[in-house]
Parts: C-alpha cells; structure tokens; sequence
C-alpha cells in the first residue's frame, strides 16, 4: 500500500499491517506525523530506507516516500462461519453478497453485520468486491471483529447452507414478501444466511432461484433503491428484531 493519504487512511481504519517504510530525508507533513505516531503506537516496525528500495517494493507506484506493508487477507470459508455461531450457541445470521463489487459496500455491509449479530459475510472469488483499505475504511474497525468468507461458487455455498439447515433469504427490489412479513419472521427464527444483490442488477437468476424466500425493503414511491450496504443494514435489524421479539414471547428457550 503505497502513497500518503492511503497508508494514514489505513492506519486510521486498523487495517492490519506488518511494517511502515519511510524515506530517508522525507519531507514531512501532517499524513507522515499521523501515519508515524500511530504505528508507533501500534508497536509497528518502522523502517527507513531508500527511495529506490520504495520503487522496487511498490513496482514503480506513486509511493511519495511512504510505504505500509500489508499481508494478503486471509478468508475464512463458510464452514468456519457456521462452526463460530454454533461455538457461541447461536443460530447463524451470515450476509452474502451476490456481485457487490464496491469494497466501500462491502465495509459497509461488515459494520452492519457486527451492529447486528451477524456471524460473518461471504462473497464469491469472482466479481465481488474484496478486503481492500477501502473496505477496512469503510467498516469503522469491525473488520477485524467479523470474519468475510471467499466460496468459488455462492450458489452452491448457499446450497450447502441450506443443507446444513440454514434459510436462504434474498433481498431485492422485486421480492416476494415485503421486510416485517410473517414469513420472514419464521425464518428469522433460526439459522438464515441474507443474500444481497447489486443496487443496479439485483440478485442473479441461480442465486434468486436458490433462495427460499425474496423480500423487498417498502419505501417510499420517490424512492427507486438504496445502496447495497444501507440495505443490509436495514434488513439486519429487522432479522435482529424478529429474533429478538421470539426470545421475548411467555415460553420462549423453554422445554
């Protein structure tokens, strides 16, 4: 990660990192104290070198004498999603997102899931949005709390989760049920895997077809959609109400 604005963005947002590479005689400003101060902080290497060393490390790039080393991220699967919630005696509430290609809406969409109970986000190897700074920026930190999982096929992961007993529910424009529906309150009951599609195409014809049910957000009639990440925030509390409000019935958890 190379370039000032990007590496201080990046300490700010926690992303995790290995080193800090500075130029020898770097000019300072405010990004170069910040980005010092708190990998300093961090107890992160601090390392000067030379700009021609920076060239080399970065291929060439706009470095402007500051370098953060960052390891590539390690996905968990969704298997490891479903062991987690069942380690922590919870019905598993995982988001997929199905061709969200904007990292900030995949930040987004991590910080929603940890606000709401979420056990971790799936997306798939090709044409998703990935772990990138702008996505640990756009996650306020919760990145590091919650887990994203990489499947080479989401149709056949959300298969799997519904064998492993799970409710696959969609999230579109067009859906079959609205967001507050009895049906989506049953299913919220237990294990639900929520799919999110793209703001302009919505969900892919396998992934709809996989689903076992599809509701849409009711809104107003002047408004046509809302982003991916708003979205799933939305129907997250609503899930985590739902699920809230069968903990909370006379007899409810009892044998």
């Amino acid at each position: 990660m190379a370039g000032r604005n990007s590496v201080v963005e990046a300490l700010r947002a926690k992303v995790p990192a290995t080193a800090l590479y500075v130029a020898s005689r770097i000019d300072t400003d405010d990004r170069v104290r910040e980005s010092l101060k708190i990998a300093t902080a961090k107890g992160l290497p601090v390392l000067e070198t030379t700009r021609g060393d920076l060239d080399r490390m970065t291929d060439g790039a706009v470095h402007q004498g500051l370098v953060l080393q960052v390891p590539p991220y390690e996905h968990a699967t969704l298997d490891d999603l479903l062991t987690a919630a069942a380690d922590a005696g919870a019905d598993p509430l995982v988001l997929a997102l199905d061709g969200i290609t904007d990292p900030r809406n995949l930040g987004a969409v991590v910080r929603s899931a940890a606000a709401f109970g979420g056990h971790g986000v799936l997306v798939p190897e090709r044409r998703s949005a990935g772990m990138t700074a702008s996505a640990w920026k756009s996650s306020a930190g919760a990145a590091a709390r919650v887990p994203v999982a990489r499947e080479t096929n989401l149709t056949r992961a959300l298969e799997a989760a519904k064998r492993a007993g799970c409710a696959v529910v969609g999230l579109d424009a067009e859906g079959d049920a609205e967001l507050g529906s009895p049906e989506l309150a049953r299913l919220a009951e237990g294990p639900v895997v929520l799919v999110v599609g793209s703001e302009d195409k919505g969900l892919s014809r396998l992934v709809r077809e996989t689903c076992d049910l599809v509701v849409s957000i009711p809104m107003a009639a002047s408004v046509e959609s809302l982003n991916a990440g708003v979205a799933a925030g939305v129907a997250l509390y609503e899930i985590d109400r739902a699920r809230r409000t069968a903990r909370a019935k006379p007899g409810a958890g009892r044998a």
